[in-house]
Protein backbone atom coordinates (compact mmCIF):
# COMPACT_ATOMS: atom_id res chain seq x y z
CA UNK A 1 0.00 0.00 0.00
CA UNK A 2 1.43 3.14 -0.72
CA UNK A 3 0.05 6.67 0.81
CA UNK A 4 -1.11 8.12 -2.94
CA UNK A 5 -3.56 5.66 -3.68
CA UNK A 6 -7.39 5.90 -3.49
CA UNK A 7 -6.88 2.93 -0.96
CA UNK A 8 -5.04 4.51 1.80
CA UNK A 9 -6.59 7.96 1.21
CA UNK A 10 -10.40 6.82 1.37
CA UNK A 11 -10.25 3.74 3.75
CA UNK A 12 -7.21 3.11 5.00
CA UNK A 13 -6.61 6.44 7.19
CA UNK A 14 -10.26 7.00 7.56
CA UNK A 15 -10.20 4.00 9.13
CA UNK A 16 -7.36 3.83 11.41
CA UNK A 17 -7.89 7.67 12.67
CA UNK A 18 -11.26 6.64 13.34
CA UNK A 19 -10.41 3.64 16.06
CA UNK A 20 -7.57 5.58 16.83
CA UNK A 21 -9.23 8.72 18.62
CA UNK A 22 -12.08 6.37 19.48
CA UNK A 23 -9.82 4.29 21.93
CA UNK A 24 -8.60 5.22 25.33
CA UNK A 25 -4.59 6.05 25.32
CA UNK A 26 -3.58 2.69 26.95
CA UNK A 27 -5.22 1.10 23.41
CA UNK A 28 -3.99 3.74 20.94
CA UNK A 29 -0.45 1.99 20.30
CA UNK A 30 -2.28 -1.27 19.66
CA UNK A 31 -4.34 0.41 16.62
CA UNK A 32 -1.12 1.57 15.19
CA UNK A 33 0.61 -1.63 15.63
CA UNK A 34 -2.16 -3.09 14.03
CA UNK A 35 -3.02 -1.01 10.93
CA UNK A 36 0.59 -0.84 10.71
CA UNK A 37 1.08 -4.74 9.78
CA UNK A 38 -1.57 -4.63 7.87
CA UNK A 39 -0.15 -1.61 5.98
CA UNK A 40 3.22 -3.86 5.51
CA UNK A 41 1.04 -6.84 4.73
CA UNK A 42 -0.77 -5.26 1.72
CA UNK A 43 2.25 -5.29 -0.41
CA UNK A 44 4.56 -7.99 1.06
CA UNK A 45 2.37 -10.38 3.55
CA UNK A 46 5.27 -13.32 3.66
CA UNK A 47 7.68 -11.11 4.42
CA UNK A 48 5.92 -9.59 8.03
CA UNK A 49 7.14 -12.49 9.19
CA UNK A 50 10.74 -11.76 8.88
CA UNK A 51 9.87 -8.30 10.21
CA UNK A 52 8.22 -9.70 13.15
CA UNK A 53 11.32 -12.22 13.79
CA UNK A 54 13.49 -8.92 13.65
CA UNK A 55 11.64 -7.45 16.01
CA UNK A 56 11.66 -10.02 18.66
CA UNK A 57 15.26 -11.12 17.97
CA UNK A 58 16.42 -7.14 18.81
CA UNK A 59 13.72 -7.00 21.57
CA UNK A 60 15.63 -9.79 23.31
CA UNK A 61 19.39 -8.19 22.51
CA UNK A 62 18.17 -4.67 23.89
CA UNK A 63 17.17 -6.74 27.01
CA UNK A 64 20.24 -8.79 27.31
CA UNK A 65 22.48 -5.42 26.72
CA UNK A 66 20.46 -3.73 29.22
CA UNK A 67 21.18 -6.21 31.62
CA UNK A 68 25.39 -6.51 31.04
CA UNK A 69 25.33 -2.71 32.56
CA UNK A 70 28.47 -3.85 34.95
CA UNK A 71 30.17 -6.38 32.44
CA UNK A 72 31.93 -3.94 29.23
CA UNK A 73 33.24 -6.50 27.71
CA UNK A 74 30.27 -8.34 27.34
CA UNK A 75 27.89 -5.51 26.14
CA UNK A 76 30.52 -4.74 23.49
CA UNK A 77 30.07 -8.93 22.40
CA UNK A 78 26.02 -8.95 22.06
CA UNK A 79 26.08 -5.34 20.49
CA UNK A 80 28.52 -6.75 17.88
CA UNK A 81 26.86 -10.46 17.58
CA UNK A 82 23.41 -8.08 17.10
CA UNK A 83 24.61 -5.77 14.75
CA UNK A 84 26.22 -8.81 12.67
CA UNK A 85 23.10 -10.85 12.32
CA UNK A 86 21.25 -7.24 11.76
CA UNK A 87 23.43 -6.59 8.90
CA UNK A 88 23.33 -10.42 8.13
CA UNK A 89 19.58 -10.82 7.17
CA UNK A 90 20.04 -7.44 5.35
CA UNK A 91 23.16 -8.65 3.37
CA UNK A 92 20.93 -11.73 2.36
CA UNK A 93 17.89 -10.57 0.91
CA UNK A 94 19.91 -7.61 -0.61
CA UNK A 95 23.35 -8.57 -1.44
CA UNK A 96 22.90 -12.12 -2.19
CA UNK A 97 22.38 -12.65 -5.50
CA UNK A 98 25.19 -9.09 -6.26
CA UNK A 99 27.64 -11.18 -4.42
CA UNK A 100 27.25 -14.35 -6.14
CA UNK A 101 27.27 -12.73 -10.00
CA UNK A 102 30.35 -10.94 -8.54
CA UNK A 103 32.45 -14.00 -7.68
CA UNK A 104 31.29 -15.59 -10.62
CA UNK A 105 32.25 -12.84 -12.82
CA UNK A 106 35.50 -12.29 -11.04
CA UNK A 107 36.57 -16.16 -10.57
CA UNK A 108 34.55 -17.35 -13.69
CA UNK A 109 32.55 -19.67 -11.46
CA UNK A 110 29.20 -20.91 -12.28
CA UNK A 111 27.41 -20.29 -8.24
CA UNK A 112 23.43 -20.24 -8.84
CA UNK A 113 21.46 -18.82 -6.12
CA UNK A 114 17.53 -18.63 -7.16
CA UNK A 115 16.59 -14.82 -7.31
CA UNK A 116 16.05 -13.46 -3.69
CA UNK A 117 13.09 -10.78 -3.83
CA UNK A 118 13.77 -7.80 -1.71
CA UNK A 119 11.38 -6.86 1.01
CA UNK A 120 10.26 -3.47 0.93
CA UNK A 121 11.87 -1.10 3.47
CA UNK A 122 14.23 -3.65 5.16
CA UNK A 123 17.17 -1.06 5.10
CA UNK A 124 14.63 1.18 6.85
CA UNK A 125 13.72 -0.70 9.09
CA UNK A 126 17.09 -2.79 10.15
CA UNK A 127 18.73 0.84 10.48
CA UNK A 128 15.83 1.36 13.05
CA UNK A 129 16.43 -1.87 15.13
CA UNK A 130 20.18 -1.12 14.98
CA UNK A 131 19.53 2.73 15.89
CA UNK A 132 17.57 1.44 18.92
CA UNK A 133 20.37 -1.25 19.87
CA UNK A 134 23.46 1.22 19.95
CA UNK A 135 21.40 3.74 21.88
CA UNK A 136 20.43 1.27 24.58
CA UNK A 137 24.23 0.27 24.23
CA UNK A 138 25.21 3.95 24.87
CA UNK A 139 23.10 4.09 27.59
CA UNK A 140 20.92 6.95 25.77
CA UNK A 141 18.08 5.12 26.54
CA UNK A 142 16.89 2.09 28.48
CA UNK A 143 15.91 -1.57 27.02
CA UNK A 144 12.36 -1.09 25.82
CA UNK A 145 10.54 -3.72 28.11
CA UNK A 146 7.40 -3.61 26.20
CA UNK A 147 7.56 -5.78 23.02
CA UNK A 148 4.14 -3.59 21.27
CA UNK A 149 6.38 -0.20 22.13
CA UNK A 150 8.90 -1.47 20.50
CA UNK A 151 7.94 -3.31 17.60
CA UNK A 152 5.46 0.05 16.71
CA UNK A 153 8.64 2.22 16.52
CA UNK A 154 9.61 -0.47 13.86
CA UNK A 155 6.88 -0.94 12.04
CA UNK A 156 5.06 2.70 12.69
CA UNK A 157 3.72 2.62 9.05
CA UNK A 158 4.22 6.34 8.32
CA UNK A 159 7.61 5.70 8.16
CA UNK A 160 7.80 2.02 7.89
CA UNK A 161 8.71 1.50 3.97
CA UNK A 162 10.70 4.85 3.03
CA UNK A 163 11.57 6.71 6.00
CA UNK A 164 12.50 9.06 7.49
CA UNK A 165 15.11 7.15 9.71
CA UNK A 166 13.73 7.37 13.20
CA UNK A 167 16.47 7.48 16.21
CA UNK A 168 14.62 5.15 19.10
CA UNK A 169 15.80 7.83 21.64
CA UNK A 170 14.04 11.18 19.52
CA UNK A 171 10.19 9.18 20.03
CA UNK A 172 10.86 6.86 23.01
CA UNK A 173 8.88 9.31 25.14
CA UNK A 174 6.29 9.51 22.90
CA UNK A 175 5.45 5.79 22.61
CA UNK A 176 4.37 6.20 26.37
CA UNK A 177 3.50 9.49 26.68
CA UNK A 178 1.84 12.13 23.51
CA UNK A 179 -0.10 15.47 23.67
CA UNK A 180 -2.69 15.63 21.35
CA UNK A 181 -3.86 18.96 19.78
CA UNK A 182 -6.65 20.40 17.12
CA UNK A 183 -3.46 22.52 16.19
CA UNK A 184 -1.04 19.60 15.93
CA UNK A 185 -3.67 17.43 13.86
CA UNK A 186 -4.64 20.12 11.25
CA UNK A 187 -0.54 20.75 10.58
CA UNK A 188 -0.45 17.55 10.00
CA UNK A 189 -3.27 17.31 7.37
CA UNK A 190 -1.53 20.48 5.60
CA UNK A 191 2.05 18.63 5.38
CA UNK A 192 0.65 15.25 4.24
CA UNK A 193 -1.50 17.33 1.49
CA UNK A 194 2.08 19.63 0.97
CA UNK A 195 3.66 16.01 0.60
CA UNK A 196 0.97 14.11 -1.48
CA UNK A 197 1.35 17.49 -3.72
CA UNK A 198 4.79 16.91 -4.72
CA UNK A 199 4.82 13.08 -5.16
CA UNK A 200 1.52 13.10 -7.39
CA UNK A 201 1.83 16.43 -9.06
CA UNK A 202 5.20 17.02 -9.92
CA UNK A 203 7.32 13.93 -8.91
CA UNK A 204 5.02 11.91 -11.43
CA UNK A 205 4.91 14.04 -14.11
CA UNK A 206 8.83 14.43 -14.30
CA UNK A 207 9.43 10.75 -13.08
CA UNK A 208 7.62 10.46 -17.14
CA UNK A 209 9.66 12.59 -18.70
CA UNK A 210 12.88 11.32 -17.13
CA UNK A 211 12.11 7.60 -18.02
CA UNK A 212 11.37 8.59 -21.28
CA UNK A 213 15.30 9.68 -21.67
CA UNK A 214 16.77 7.11 -19.49
CA UNK A 215 15.25 4.26 -22.15
CA UNK A 216 16.25 6.18 -25.00
CA UNK A 217 19.34 4.27 -26.90
CA UNK A 218 22.51 6.29 -26.10
CA UNK A 219 23.61 6.31 -29.84
CA UNK A 220 20.21 8.51 -30.52
CA UNK A 221 20.27 10.66 -27.46
CA UNK A 222 20.70 14.29 -28.02
CA UNK A 223 22.59 16.85 -25.79
CA UNK A 224 19.17 18.28 -25.54
CA UNK A 225 17.18 15.15 -24.41
CA UNK A 226 20.05 14.47 -21.79
CA UNK A 227 20.09 17.23 -20.00
CA UNK A 228 15.84 17.32 -19.82
CA UNK A 229 15.76 14.41 -18.77
CA UNK A 230 18.39 14.40 -16.24
CA UNK A 231 17.16 18.04 -15.05
CA UNK A 232 14.05 16.02 -14.60
CA UNK A 233 15.23 13.25 -12.81
CA UNK A 234 17.03 15.71 -10.42
CA UNK A 235 13.91 17.04 -9.44
CA UNK A 236 12.15 14.18 -9.59
CA UNK A 237 13.53 12.55 -6.88
CA UNK A 238 13.46 15.28 -4.74
CA UNK A 239 9.70 15.99 -4.72
CA UNK A 240 9.22 12.07 -4.86
CA UNK A 241 11.27 11.42 -1.72
CA UNK A 242 11.14 14.68 0.17
CA UNK A 243 7.34 14.61 -0.78
CA UNK A 244 7.26 10.79 1.21
CA UNK A 245 9.00 12.66 4.15
CA UNK A 246 6.39 15.21 4.64
CA UNK A 247 3.53 12.63 4.15
CA UNK A 248 5.45 10.60 7.36
CA UNK A 249 5.95 13.83 9.14
CA UNK A 250 2.13 15.07 8.65
CA UNK A 251 1.03 11.55 9.24
CA UNK A 252 3.00 11.21 12.50
CA UNK A 253 1.59 14.71 13.92
CA UNK A 254 -1.87 13.64 12.95
CA UNK A 255 -1.42 10.34 15.38
CA UNK A 256 0.18 13.00 17.91
CA UNK A 257 4.53 12.12 17.10
CA UNK A 258 6.87 14.66 15.76
CA UNK A 259 9.75 13.86 13.63
CA UNK A 260 12.21 15.65 12.75
CA UNK A 261 12.76 17.31 9.32
CA UNK A 262 14.35 15.07 7.07
CA UNK A 263 15.07 17.67 3.71
CA UNK A 264 16.04 21.46 3.85
CA UNK A 265 16.11 23.08 0.31
CA UNK A 266 19.26 21.16 -0.35
CA UNK A 267 19.48 22.36 -4.21
CA UNK A 268 20.35 25.61 -2.61
CA UNK A 269 23.44 24.19 -1.38
CA UNK A 270 26.80 26.33 -2.24
CA UNK A 271 29.43 23.57 -1.49
CA UNK A 272 28.59 19.27 -1.72
CA UNK A 273 28.84 18.94 2.37
CA UNK A 274 26.26 21.33 2.89
CA UNK A 275 24.19 19.74 0.29
CA UNK A 276 24.34 16.67 2.41
CA UNK A 277 23.62 18.26 5.35
CA UNK A 278 20.01 19.40 3.63
CA UNK A 279 19.44 16.07 1.84
CA UNK A 280 18.45 12.97 3.78
CA UNK A 281 19.14 14.32 6.22
CA UNK A 282 18.11 11.22 8.60
CA UNK A 283 20.64 8.62 6.63
CA UNK A 284 23.11 10.88 6.74
CA UNK A 285 22.78 12.11 10.42
CA UNK A 286 22.41 7.38 10.66
CA UNK A 287 25.93 7.41 9.06
CA UNK A 288 27.59 10.33 10.96
CA UNK A 289 26.55 8.97 14.49
CA UNK A 290 27.09 5.53 14.32
CA UNK A 291 30.14 5.41 11.69
CA UNK A 292 32.02 8.31 10.82
CA UNK A 293 32.13 9.58 14.42
CA UNK A 294 33.25 5.95 16.10
CA UNK A 295 35.62 5.46 12.92
CA UNK A 296 37.27 8.89 14.92
CA UNK A 297 35.71 11.20 12.66
CA UNK A 298 37.48 14.34 11.61
CA UNK A 299 39.59 14.13 15.22
CA UNK A 300 42.10 11.72 13.65
CA UNK A 301 45.05 12.09 11.05
CA UNK A 302 44.61 13.47 8.11
CA UNK A 303 44.90 10.35 6.00
CA UNK A 304 42.02 8.82 8.40
CA UNK A 305 39.71 11.59 7.95
CA UNK A 306 39.53 10.83 4.13
CA UNK A 307 39.89 7.06 4.93
CA UNK A 308 36.79 7.58 7.49
CA UNK A 309 34.88 9.31 4.68
CA UNK A 310 35.19 7.19 1.97
CA UNK A 311 34.39 4.08 4.05
CA UNK A 312 31.29 6.12 5.07
CA UNK A 313 30.16 6.94 1.42
CA UNK A 314 31.09 3.45 0.14
CA UNK A 315 28.53 2.40 2.53
CA UNK A 316 25.71 4.82 1.49
CA UNK A 317 26.41 4.28 -1.93
CA UNK A 318 26.09 0.10 -1.08
CA UNK A 319 23.13 0.81 1.58
CA UNK A 320 20.83 2.11 -1.48
CA UNK A 321 21.07 -0.85 -3.31
CA UNK A 322 23.44 -3.70 -4.73
CA UNK A 323 24.33 -2.17 -7.60
CA UNK A 324 28.19 -0.91 -9.16
CA UNK A 325 26.30 2.21 -10.14
CA UNK A 326 25.19 2.90 -6.37
CA UNK A 327 28.98 2.11 -5.24
CA UNK A 328 29.82 5.05 -7.83
CA UNK A 329 27.69 6.95 -7.08
CA UNK A 330 28.75 6.38 -3.05
CA UNK A 331 32.33 6.46 -3.84
CA UNK A 332 31.92 9.44 -6.29
CA UNK A 333 30.32 11.58 -2.84
CA UNK A 334 33.49 10.61 -1.02
CA UNK A 335 35.98 11.96 -3.22
CA UNK A 336 33.93 15.58 -3.75
CA UNK A 337 33.89 15.99 0.19
CA UNK A 338 37.55 14.80 0.77
CA UNK A 339 37.96 17.38 -2.22
CA UNK A 340 36.42 19.88 -0.04
CA UNK A 341 37.80 18.95 3.33
CA UNK A 342 41.15 19.09 1.60
CA UNK A 343 40.58 23.15 1.11
CA UNK A 344 38.06 23.40 -2.41
CA UNK A 345 35.45 24.58 0.21
CA UNK A 346 37.21 27.41 0.10
CA UNK A 347 37.53 27.78 -3.48
CA UNK A 348 34.24 27.41 -3.23
CA UNK A 349 33.00 29.80 -1.34
CA UNK A 350 34.59 32.09 -3.23
CA UNK A 351 32.66 31.48 -6.10
CA UNK A 352 29.54 33.24 -5.04
CA UNK A 353 27.04 32.67 -6.43
CA UNK A 354 28.32 30.30 -9.36
CA UNK A 355 29.38 27.85 -6.33
CA UNK A 356 25.13 26.94 -6.68
CA UNK A 357 26.03 26.07 -10.09
CA UNK A 358 28.99 24.02 -9.41
CA UNK A 359 27.13 22.60 -6.97
CA UNK A 360 24.14 21.53 -8.88
CA UNK A 361 26.17 20.31 -11.78
CA UNK A 362 28.01 18.09 -9.46
CA UNK A 363 24.81 16.87 -8.20
CA UNK A 364 23.29 16.22 -11.37
CA UNK A 365 26.15 14.14 -12.79
CA UNK A 366 25.90 12.14 -9.47
CA UNK A 367 22.16 11.34 -10.21
CA UNK A 368 23.32 10.04 -13.69
CA UNK A 369 24.69 6.78 -11.59
CA UNK A 370 22.29 6.06 -9.44
CA UNK A 371 19.45 6.24 -11.87
CA UNK A 372 21.08 4.59 -14.75
CA UNK A 373 21.21 0.44 -15.39
CA UNK A 374 24.21 -0.30 -15.69
CA UNK A 375 27.62 1.62 -15.27
CA UNK A 376 28.16 1.79 -19.08
CA UNK A 377 24.94 3.65 -19.85
CA UNK A 378 25.89 5.64 -17.14
CA UNK A 379 29.18 6.85 -18.76
CA UNK A 380 27.98 6.95 -21.96
CA UNK A 381 24.80 9.29 -20.73
CA UNK A 382 27.22 11.69 -19.37
CA UNK A 383 28.91 12.33 -22.43
CA UNK A 384 25.71 12.83 -24.10
CA UNK A 385 25.32 15.68 -21.64
CA UNK A 386 28.34 17.25 -22.97
CA UNK A 387 29.02 15.73 -26.41
CA UNK A 388 26.37 15.63 -29.34
CA UNK A 389 28.20 12.00 -31.01
CA UNK A 390 26.87 13.87 -34.50
CA UNK A 391 22.93 13.87 -33.40
CA UNK A 392 21.18 17.30 -33.21
CA UNK A 393 22.15 19.31 -30.28
CA UNK A 394 18.50 19.71 -29.45
CA UNK A 395 16.64 17.11 -31.61
CA UNK A 396 12.56 16.32 -32.06
CA UNK A 397 12.43 14.24 -28.91
CA UNK A 398 13.76 17.18 -26.80
CA UNK A 399 11.39 19.26 -28.05
CA UNK A 400 8.56 17.47 -27.40
CA UNK A 401 9.19 16.47 -23.89
CA UNK A 402 10.17 20.39 -23.10
CA UNK A 403 6.72 21.30 -24.71
CA UNK A 404 5.49 18.86 -22.67
CA UNK A 405 6.95 19.62 -19.09
CA UNK A 406 7.91 23.09 -19.56
CA UNK A 407 5.22 23.78 -16.62
CA UNK A 408 6.13 21.15 -14.42
CA UNK A 409 9.84 22.04 -14.71
CA UNK A 410 9.40 25.39 -13.81
CA UNK A 411 7.33 25.12 -10.72
CA UNK A 412 9.74 22.34 -9.26
CA UNK A 413 12.41 24.90 -9.93
CA UNK A 414 10.62 27.52 -7.97
CA UNK A 415 9.57 25.24 -5.17
CA UNK A 416 12.54 23.81 -4.84
CA UNK A 417 13.89 27.38 -3.04
CA UNK A 418 12.53 29.05 0.30
CA UNK A 419 10.75 31.43 -2.15
CA UNK A 420 6.91 30.39 -0.68
CA UNK A 421 8.48 30.16 3.41
CA UNK A 422 10.06 33.33 3.11
CA UNK A 423 6.77 35.35 1.43
CA UNK A 424 4.59 33.63 4.33
CA UNK A 425 6.97 35.65 6.91
CA UNK A 426 6.25 38.58 5.10
CA UNK A 427 3.77 41.18 7.37
CA UNK A 428 0.85 41.47 5.76
CA UNK A 429 -2.16 44.28 6.58
CA UNK A 430 -4.82 43.38 8.92
CA UNK A 431 -7.65 43.10 5.61
CA UNK A 432 -5.40 40.62 4.18
CA UNK A 433 -4.43 38.70 7.11
CA UNK A 434 -8.14 38.14 8.33
CA UNK A 435 -8.59 36.58 4.88
CA UNK A 436 -5.52 34.44 4.91
CA UNK A 437 -6.64 31.34 6.55
CA UNK A 438 -9.63 31.22 3.97
CA UNK A 439 -7.09 31.48 1.06
CA UNK A 440 -5.16 28.92 2.91
CA UNK A 441 -8.06 26.48 3.51
CA UNK A 442 -8.90 26.99 -0.62
CA UNK A 443 -5.51 26.24 -1.57
CA UNK A 444 -5.00 22.97 0.15
CA UNK A 445 -8.74 21.87 -1.28
CA UNK A 446 -7.28 22.79 -4.26
CA UNK A 447 -4.03 20.69 -3.96
CA UNK A 448 -5.76 17.44 -2.58
CA UNK A 449 -8.38 17.79 -5.66
CA UNK A 450 -6.30 18.12 -8.21
CA UNK A 451 -3.88 15.34 -6.53
CA UNK A 452 -7.32 12.69 -6.75
CA UNK A 453 -8.35 13.60 -9.99
CA UNK A 454 -5.00 12.57 -11.12
CA UNK A 455 -4.93 9.23 -9.18
CA UNK A 456 -8.51 8.74 -11.09
CA UNK A 457 -6.71 9.47 -14.42
CA UNK A 458 -3.36 8.12 -14.10
CA UNK A 459 -1.59 4.71 -13.41
CA UNK A 460 2.30 6.12 -13.46
CA UNK A 461 2.48 6.87 -9.51
CA UNK A 462 6.53 4.99 -8.34
CA UNK A 463 7.76 5.65 -5.38
CA UNK A 464 11.33 5.46 -5.88
CA UNK A 465 13.23 5.12 -2.32
CA UNK A 466 11.02 1.97 -1.64
CA UNK A 467 13.41 -0.55 -4.04
CA UNK A 468 15.88 0.65 -1.05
Amino acid sequence: MVFSSVIFLFFFLPLVLTLYFAVPFKYKNTILLIFSLVFYAWGEPRYVILMLLSIIMNYGYGIWIDRTDTHPNQRVAILTFAIVVNIGLLGFFKYANFLVDAINSALHTSFHLNPVPLPIGISFYTFHALSYLIDVYRKKEKAQRNLFSLSLYITFFPQLVAGPIIRYNSVAEQLSKRVFSSIQFAEGIKRFILGLSKKILIANPLGSAADTVFATPITDLSTGSAWIGIIAYTLQIYYDFSGYSDMAIGLGKMFGFEFAENFNYPYISKSISEFWRRWHISLGSWFRDYVYIPLGGSRVAQWKIYRNLFIVWALTGFWHGASWTFLAWGSYYGILIAIEKAGFDKVLSRMYPFNHVVVLLLVMIGWVFFRADNFAYATDFITSMFYSRGNEFIDSQALSLLSMNWLYLSIAIVVATPVFPKLAKLQFSNSISKVQPVFALLFYFFLFTEVILYLINSTYNPFLYFRF
